[in-house]
C-alpha cells in the first residue's frame, strides 16, 4: 500500500507538473517565435525561467516526499 501511495504522490507531485510546464512552455514559445521571430531573446528568457520554476517545483515535491516517507 505504501508503494502505491509513493508512486501516486511521485506522479502527481513531480512528473505531471514538470511535463505540463515543459510542454506548455515549449508549445507557447514555438507559437510565439513563428509569429514574431524578432522577439526571440525575450521568449527564450521567459522559457528558461519557466523551466527553472518547473524544476524547482519537482525538487521541492521530491524533498517533501522523501521527508514524509522516511520519517515513518
Amino acid at each position: 500500500m505504501q508503494r502505491w501511495t509513493l508512486a501516486l504522490i511521485l506522479i502527481l507531485g513531480v512528473v505531471l507538473p514538470s511535463f505540463l510546464v515543459i510542454a506548455v512552455a515549449t508549445f507557447a514559445s514555438i507559437k510565439a517565435l513563428s509569429r514574431n521571430p524578432a522577439a526571440a531573446p525575450k521568449i527564450q528568457t521567459t522559457m528558461i525561467l519557466a523551466f527553472i520554476f518547473a524544476t524547482g517545483i519537482a525538487v521541492l515535491a521530491l524533498l517533501i516526499l522523501f521527508h514524509v516517507f522516511t520519517s515513518t
